[in-house]
């Protein structure tokens, strides 16, 4: 054969003759196993001390046990939604990956309707197991197998929709809940073509992942939604025939007409040769295999394909075993071409193969620039030390339709010529592990960008050798996000086209939402190496696309801007004018940023620090490296003093049409508000749904707008708004600090307001010098409403509040003498505590602790936006530890004036002038200042008495005259008669 060495020994076959063989058959996280299989080409002459050899291996395949890969789990296995006609026959399989008898006590499967984003119908499973299979079915009572758990027909909805399968107490899951990932196992999201609409759910359920397309027309007949392994420990799911309670149909998608892909591989070990087995091709494309030295990255052997038409479609090429050693690091490529382009010692070629498998020994790994030329973004498949003698016999079974990838290939029995045994594989998704268990996971954040973000990007470091260089991306979520269909394109500046384009399908983020991509030297180790020097040091710049059906510089020419997600320019000095044409199309309007090696000692990257707005190059400063953990920014400018929030308006408060979102703020003119962050908090989500570091400076009226509404200084991020109930903080510190809005500080809350009865809100925000302020709509006249500070400037204090009419950029609305009425009431003891710390409520008067009780008591008669404030007008005394409250309560208008002498008449108890003398009780009076009322009643009922009886005595002695006939009459007597 041309290009091969004299003593390579090459055969091409259609079925390549076998006698006795003993293969592995490692069903991950099962046990390998010995098989014994007789070929009708049996070759008699075969050498006696090689079959010796053989059966030896395959007694020690018996005794072979191979790690299982993590403890067993249960998964959403199969889902059928939408039957042809009347849908009778929906199912859900779930199945234990320990394929054995498991029970499903503790677990919960929620149906989630997409309109709406809530629970339709929820499953207790506890009591019920998988049968000794795995498998456990819900579904249609029409269906075969029968379900364990029966559901009328059309019971699962055909989509928007998900199914989630939980782990935690059955009482925290019922029907129209709202959606949550609190305790999630598993979860599946999916739709129609027609339909649409699961963004909510996905975001939620399944962050980076599209809902899945029930796809009625790829099937004749019916069609499910099926589970398999992608590659590696990553599964997906794909359309396939219906199998309830089976393994799932998880074939490997068809090869291209025009690009054969290798499907079996055996590598040699000690007496075994190697072997690869590659799909057809047209007669007319010449192709060569090629097998590279993972050491010396050379050709070691390269031989011409003989294409020819044949029933099964495979070619399979034999090869001695010292090309291909199991023990060793190396590779196998197939290219177009003939094998004189690949001679044999020749340096590995940078054209691009049609497929290619890289894989590394025990002990041992092929070169960074091997790896990335070939498979570039995968890493090599990494051979294990049992049976290295006895070779490895590999197979491509995982439906992954990315390219050049090893982790597509199992160990698994060899079949030459006929369709590989994939074993059905026995890992958990790690898409579906939640980490931190139970706790309820952020929904993600609106602002600036939900989607992926470069985080930092190191890329001059120093040496020559470059070693040190990534490029770290960062998901919003905070959480594992599956990166199909994420491009990372490095652009140079000398054409302003890309010299590398890399695919991050089939990776992950880390548990905290981290990807890290950099040199093959790199601590801690990337996801995704890179041979050093690879990165240029500029100017140049690095862009980060969404792109699900190819490389982005396919789909549009010139400089891609389709499909952008995030994108830096950066530059060496004086080199800021080079990058024009790049920074135009990625970051108009920007320049390029500066690595600079003199701003820190050693080494130095570019980190996020200020923003998540994407390609904003405002958002980085130079800082020390922090790869997968965060970023470590300088801290911001001393905090601006005396900036508050003073007026909150949201359109959800009312249902008028001119209503908008405001946040205003004020403080000294002219103040600069950097190192201030705006956070918006919403009770029905967890975490911040707004984060935005304010820019600029308090205009020359002492006014700051951020929000939707004319004149704003800053708008909020598209999709953004304050929500009907949460919390709006002025925070001042590191960006992550302010986004995360947990254990905030008295240092880094600057200013709070709290619309939300939520008590974990409260806590949260350290707000525990006071409560809520809720807007009442009632107390305007034309329904717009807005939350006004009208008194300045106590920070975090809720009696500062009150409702009026929005006025942004206008003097606060507030209540007035001008629209004040007449208020005279009693009211027994507000609380128990009068009597306990200062014995009446004189107590609580000096100290202004009552005065919002009394304005909350009125509020809850009138629901017409009574606040402390209203009461700047009225007088407070005790009588007998009874507080009395006279005099003008204010009002914002004449319109709340009349809602107040309304409730006034209403409510005879609010007018009282008699001085308290016939106090009236009400809510507000507690339980023991009713028992000290009963006491004192008796104890005047006592007196009363004995005064009677002390009358009665005097009286009696006046009416009868005394006896002077028996007086005796002294000295003394006269004396005391005398007095």
């Amino acid at each position: 054969m041309r290009g091969a060495a004299e003593d390579t020994k090459l055969n091409f076959t259609r079925i390549i003759p076998h006698g006795w063989r003993c293969f592995f058959h490692a069903e991950r996280g099962g046990f390998g196993r010995c098989s014994e299989e007789r070929s009708g080409h049996y070759r008699a002459s075969e050498n006696l001390l090689e079959t010796m050899w053989l059966t030896l291996a395959c007694a020690a395949c018996l005794c072979l046990l191979v790690a299982v890969s993590g403890e067993p789990c249960l998964i959403i296995s199969e889902v059928n939604a939408d039957n042809p006609r009347l849908d009778t026959t929906e199912f859900v399989e779930l199945y234990h990956t320990s394929g054995q008898r498991a029970s499903l006590d503790g677990y919960t499967l929620v149906f989630y309707n997409g309109n709406g984003n809530v629970a339709y119908k929820v499953l207790d499973l506890k009591g019920h197991s998988t049968d000794d299979r795995g498998f456990f079915l819900v579904g249609s009572v029409d269906m075969l197998p029968k379900p364990a758990i029966l559901l009328p027909p059309n019971t699962v909805q055909n989509g928007p929709d998900a199914i989630v399968l939980y782990h935690t107490s059955a009482a925290r899951y019922s029907e129209k809940m709202n959606v949550t990932s609190a305790g999630m196992v598993d979860a599946i999201v999916y739709m129609t073509r027609r339909t649409g609409g699961a963004e909510f759910l996905a975001e939620t359920l399944t962050p980076g992942e599209p809902a899945f397309v029930e796809d009625e027309t790829a099937l004749e007949g019916d069609e499910s939604i099926e589970r398999c392994l992608l590659s590696e420990d990553r599964w997906g799911f794909q359309v396939s025939s219906p199998s309830p309670g089976q393994r799932n149909n998880c074939t490997p998608p068809a090869a291209p007409a025009t690009s054969p892909v290798i499907t079996e591989l055996k590598l040699g070990g000690g007496q075994v040769d190697g072997f690869v087995e590659l799909t057809d091709a047209p007669a007319a494309v010449p192709l060569v295999l090629v097998v590279l030295d993972g050491k010396t990255d050379r050709v070691s052997v390269s031989v011409d394909v003989k294409v020819e038409t044949s029933w099964n479609s495979l070619i399979s090429v034999t090869i001695e075993k010292k090309y291909m050693k199991g023990d060793e690091s190396g590779a196998v490529a197939i290219y177009s071409g003939r094998a004189s382009d690949f001679p044999v010692g020749s340096p590995l070629s940078q054209l691009q193969p049609l497929d290619a498998f890289v894989f590394a020994g025990p002990g041992d790994k092929p070169s960074a620039n091997l790896t990335e030329t070939l498979i570039p973004g995968r890493q090599p498949y990494q051979l294990s030390n049992s049976l290295r003698e006895g070779g490895f016999y590999l197979s491509r079974c995982g439906v992954a339709s990315w390219s050049r990838d090893p982790g597509v290939f199992w160990e698994a029995p060899q079949t030459p010529g006929l369709p590989n045994q994939c074993p059905w594989p026995k890992i958990c998704p790690h898409s579906s592990v939640i980490p931190g268990g139970s706790d309820s996971l952020p929904h993600l954040p609106p602002w600036g960008n939900s989607d992926f973000l470069i985080n930092e990007l190191n890329t001059d470091t120093p040496g020559a050798a470059e070693d040190g260089e990534y490029i770290e991306l960062w998901h919003p979520s905070g959480r594992r996000v599956s990166l199909q269909g994420i491009w990372i394109l490095l652009f140079s500046v000398h054409n302003n086209k890309p010299y590398r384009e890399i695919s991050l399908s089939g990776h992950f983020t880390t548990s905290k939402g981290y990807f890290l991509l950099g040199s093959d030297r790199l601590v801690p180790a990337p996801s995704l190496r890179l041979p050093p020097n690879t990165i240029q040091n500029g100017p140049d710049a690095v862009a980060l696309y969404r792109s699900p059906f190819g490389p982005p510089s396919a789909a549009q020419r010139g400089i891609p801007t389709k499909g952008l997600l995030d994108a830096v320019v950066y530059r060496q000095r004086g080199s800021d004018k080079k990058a024009q044409e790049l920074s135009k199309a990625l970051t108009p309007g920007q320049l390029p940023l500066l690595e600079d090696p003199e701003v820190l000692p050693g080494d130095e990257s570019l980190s996020r620090c200020r923003g998540l707005y994407p390609y904003d190059l405002s958002a980085f400063s130079v800082a020390p490296p922090t790869p997968l953990r965060e970023n470590s920014c300088p801290r911001p400018p001393p905090a601006p003093e005396g900036v508050v929030i003073s007026e909150v308006a949201s359109g959800h408060w009312t249902n008028h049409s001119l209503q908008r979102a405001f946040v205003e703020l004020h403080g000294p003119p002219m103040t600069d508000l950097r190192g201030l962050v705006l956070s918006v908090f919403d009770q029905e989500r967890s975490g911040t749904v707004i984060a935005l570091p304010l820019t600029g400076s308090i205009d020359q009226d002492g006014v700051y707008i951020v929000g939707n509404v004319t004149g704003a200084d800053q708008i909020f991020p598209e999709g953004s708004t304050v929500p009907a109930r949460g919390a709006v903080v002025l925070c001042y510190d590191l960006f992550s600090v302010c986004r995360a809005g947990t254990a905030l500080t008295n240092s880094s809350l600057r200013d709070v307001l709290v619309f939300s009865e939520s008590q974990q809100l409260l806590s949260s925000l350290s707000t525990t010098r006071g409560r809520q302020v809720i807007p009442a709509v009632r107390s305007v006249e034309d329904g717009a409403v807005s939350l006004s500070r009208c008194s300045c400037c106590e920070v975090r204090s809720p009696s500062s509040w009150t409702s009026s009419s929005p006025t942004p950029h206008s003097t606060n609305l507030c209540p007035s003498p001008a629209f004040s009425s007449q208020i005279d009431l009693c009211l027994g003891p507000l609380s128990t505590d009068w009597q306990e710390q200062s014995g009446d409520c004189s107590g609580a008067l000096i100290q202004g602790r009552r005065v919002a009780d009394v304005a909350d008591y009125l509020e809850r008669r009138c629901h017409c936006g009574i606040s402390a404030l209203y009461l700047q007008g009225a007088n407070f005394s005790c009588v007998s530890g009874w507080l009395r409250v006279w005099g003008n309560i204010h009002a914002l208008s004449d319109h709340q004036k009349a809602l107040i002498i309304q409730t006034s008449h209403t409510n005879p108890s609010l007018t009282q002038g008699d001085l308290c003398s016939a106090p009236t009780t009400d809510r507000y009076t507690s339980t023991a200042s009713t028992l000290g009322l009963q006491i004192g009643l008796i104890i005047a009922v006592l007196l009363l008495l004995g005064l009677g009886a002390a009358l009665f005595t005097y009286f009696y002695r006046r009416r009868r005259p005394l006896d002077y006939y028996t007086m005796e009459l002294s000295e003394h007597a006269e004396g005391l008669s005398d007095l």
